[in-house]
């Protein structure tokens, strides 16, 4: 597994890639614009492609967007919806802008209006997006919930459900948060709880379909609903409880990225988290000898 984190972009997008690498990640997430706004200032053109050489520079492997957190593609309201998908769109070519890998996203809650009529909206706005953007690369990730009110994606089957209604395959896929795994009651602790929640991702999302990992220990119990993440081994879930995911050789060119609690340390916290993480790997990698695979160019003009 690509082991990184989410860093700010607020000293430029390249400088988030710099101290990626300087903290010890082979992978990226980042906003694109602020995540408590609907729209943001454009991404120039040189700082696209600043971040796109950075990335290449300082060796990472992966990268992503994380969409920001006003999103619902399943509210029942019209007019919500539409400024959804709208913001949605628009974070879909910042993404694409800045060479990305993949667009991660909440797919919503349904407010009362029902599970399925929620995954249909979701599936019908994510075919839109894709229909709209057909030589675009990068992927949308639906990240699975921790459950809480009428959030959809604490199931499997609802995450599958969305998938399957997809025009173009090739442009979705899913993200898995430990936290909210473990907050809707997953328990993968053990090997044996491991092996059993990758049996039920295999007879549902599929295996393939799984892109990117969040990984993050929980503050609150097995089953609770409660997005609240902790640091690796400071939380309910353990640090033991990654050894598992982390070593699954499925997902030895996958990226799972930091979402844990930090405190204006300067990222003290994160490189301690990729530590922890890496000391669970039964053959540690040197991240300062490591090669990046060419990023690709962007597809807008």
């Amino acid at each position: 597994m690509y082991l990184g984190a989410h860093l700010g972009i607020a000293k430029g997008l390249d400088m988030a890639a710099s101290e990626a690498e300087r903290i010890g990640c082979e992978s990226l997430q980042i906003f694109a614009k602020s995540p408590q706004m609907w729209k943001g200032p454009p991404i120039s053109p040189e700082a696209a492609a600043g971040f796109r050489a950075a990335v290449v520079v300082h060796h990472l492997r992966a990268t992503a967007v994380h969409h920001g957190y006003l999103l619902n593609l399943a509210h029942p309201s019209d007019a919500r919806r539409a400024q959804s998908e709208r913001a949605f769109r628009d974070e879909l070519d910042r993404a694409e802008l800045l060479g990305v890998d993949s667009l991660i996203f909440h797919p919503g809650a349904h407010l009362g209006s029902g599970v399925e009529a929620g995954v249909a909206r979701i599936a019908d706005a994510l075919n839109a997006a894709i229909a709209a953007t057909p030589t675009y690369r990068v992927r949308a990730l639906l990240e699975n919930s921790a459950g809480q009110g009428t959030t959809i994606g604490s199931r499997f089957e609802e995450l599958a459900e969305v998938l399957d209604r997809i025009s173009r395959p090739d442009r979705v896929g899913v993200t898995l948060d430990t936290c909210h795994l473990f907050a809707a009651g997953f328990d993968f602790r053990t090997p044996e709880g491991y092996g059993e929640m990758m049996d039920h991702v295999r007879g549902t999302i599929r295996l393939e379909r799984v892109r990117a990992f969040h990984l993050n220990d929980s503050k609150s119990d097995l089953g609770s609903h409660l997005d609240r993440h902790e640091n690796i081994g400071a939380g309910r879930i353990g640090r033991e409880a990654f050894r598992a995911l982390i070593n699954d050789p499925r997902w030895a060119a996958v990226p799972g990225f930091l979402e844990t609690p930090l405190d204006g340390d300067d990222y003290v916290r994160y490189a301690r988290d990729l530590q922890t993480l890496r000391s669970l790997l039964s053959r540690p990698r040197k991240t300062a000898a490591r090669r990046s695979r060419p990023r690709r160019a962007s597809t807008i003009k």
